[in-house]
């Protein structure tokens, strides 16, 4: 599965998750985590526009 967990641990996640956060708060948690891990995808993909000094150098 996910990260070599089981299902037994999956579901242990979720249950503290839920009351840490509550059941309200998870929905946005999930939205905020897939943007935030979207952008990052696209940040790896695309080209730095800056470039490495090092690089300037040679």
């Amino acid at each position: 599965m996910l990260f070599g967990l089981g299902w037994p641990e999956v579901s242990v996640i979720a249950i503290v998750a839920i009351l840490i956060f509550g059941p309200k708060k998870i929905p946005e948690l999930g939205t905020a985590l897939g943007k935030t891990l979207r952008g990052f995808k696209q940040e790896m993909k695309a080209p730095s526009d800056e470039t490495n000094p090092e690089q300037e150098k040679q």
